[in-house]
């Protein structure tokens, strides 16, 4: 029987690169996004790879009951009430200090990247739980076990979304429900792009937090790579008989992975000033 997945934000980066590789894999693939409207990179991919009409598209805005409750009713109506994936992917961020941020940006954060993700598990978790198996794939970040400077809401959001899955795979292994976290290091994605930069003029963090954006760019671009490698390792992880917990991905992610708990925090940070240039 064909394999189907939900996954969520696919107009771009990682959830993109996810939907066109598993749709050439066989799976049956609903690529959910916020706005629709935005479809035209996945289409053109899709074309590319000789797979038009081979991915449906679908309205999904994780911030939204009603819309989570409307995209889960018209996708289960299309497998019968069946799934067997879901690829949580959709994700934001908010760059700046703490004292800088509006509360607004904060909750937007949190509400996308940590309740969102709990939303639409709770949407699924009926189905998963009657058919007494499902997996959940989660795409947190190397941000999940490494602090990073004017990235703290981003990297709560990260650390929270992982606290919860290590506990509720407790509740959920006993009915063959599987979590799985996958942690990208950096990659070529429009998050990076897309992000706003709080900086206000008369901020007293502003020339520090200018520093902090400048080696930022300088990292991404020279360290950037593939998403499609990231897609390659939830494919993976899908059909994995046997899943790992955790997948660091690219090489920063597991050194990064590799060194917390073994490296003192104050080294790390005096490490991460020095490389971006702080004081």
């Amino acid at each position: 029987m064909q394999r189907s997945v939900l996954i969520t934000g696919t107009s771009t980066g990682i959830g993109l690169a996810t939907a066109a590789l598993l749709a050439s894999r066989g799976w049956r693939v609903f690529a959910t996004m916020r706005n629709p409207e935005k479809k035209d990179l996945l289409e053109q991919a899709l074309e590319k790879m000789g797979l038009q009409g081979c991915v449906e598209i679908e309205q999904l805005d994780v911030t939204s009951g009603a819309s989570i409750a409307g995209a889960v009713k018209s996708i289960l109506a299309r497998t019968g009430n069946k799934l067997d994936a879901v690829v949580h992917n959709a994700g934001v961020a908010a760059a700046g200090v703490l004292e800088d941020v509006p509360e607004s940006e904060l909750r937007r954060v949190m509400e996308t990247n940590f309740f969102g993700v709990l939303a639409l598990t709770r949407a699924l978790l009926p189905t998963f739980r009657g058919q007494r198996s499902g997996r959940i794939v989660i795409v947190s970040s190397e941000a999940a076990f490494m602090g990073q400077p004017a990235n703290a809401i981003y990297c709560a959001s990260k650390w929270a979304i992982e606290g919860w899955a290590e506990a509720t795979a407790y509740e959920l292994g006993p009915l063959g429900i599987e979590i799985v976290l996958i942690e990208p290091g950096p990659y070529k994605t429009e998050i990076w792009s897309s992000t706003p930069r709080i900086q206000p003029a008369r901020s007293p963090y502003r020339e520090w937090t200018q520093q902090v954006f400048r080696a930022g760019d300088a990292h991404a671009a020279s360290l950037a790579r593939d998403p499609k490698e990231v897609a390659l390792i939830i494919a993976k992880a899908l059909e994995a008989r046997r899943p790992r917990f955790r997948y660091p991905v690219g090489p920063l992610a597991r050194l990064n992975h590799f060194m917390r708990g073994k490296v003192p925090a104050r080294l790390l940070r005096r490490a991460t000033k020095r490389y971006l240039g702080l004081r």
